[in-house]
């Protein structure tokens, strides 16, 4: 069976990606690809497509996955029926009591001023005798 998936390329830290159609049996990183049919840079958003393509494989029942498919609805390229829209990931936090957000402010105490010690001024201080 024939996937319309996304292979990754680019430097580190900066991915590219290739929108290619691929046997499902081989990962994308094999190089064995059927047909390249569009580009994607997740930085700018930017996508080329080839949608007379796109749509050839999808009339002749490659799947595509779940970012493809959603990227494709945003260009407009229209999809058969049996292709179903990814389920939304529900996000729930583990541990919500640890998140700064959710601790209560704890009282801020003012802090006063220390008081200033008297200066003496006989600073003559008698020495006891020490013993050798």
């Amino acid at each position: 069976m024939l996937t319309i998936r996304m292979q990754r390329g680019g430097r580190s830290g900066h991915p590219q990606y290739r929108i290619i159609v691929q046997d499902s049996r081989f990962s994308p990183t094999s190089g064995r690809i059927v047909a390249q049919v569009g580009t994607y840079d997740p930085h700018s958003k930017a996508t080329t497509l080839d949608a007379a393509k796109i749509e050839g494989y999808l009339n002749n029942g490659a799947q595509p996955s779940d970012r493809v498919a959603s990227i494709l609805r945003a260009n407009k390229v229209s999809l058969p029926s049996w292709v179903k829209a990814a389920v939304s990931k529900s996000s729930i936090t583990r541990h919500a009591g640890k998140l700064k957000r959710n601790t209560p402010e704890a009282p801020v105490a003012e802090v006063a001023p220390a008081e200033e010690a008297p200066v003496e001024t006989e600073a003559v201080a008698e020495e006891a005798p020490v013993e050798a």
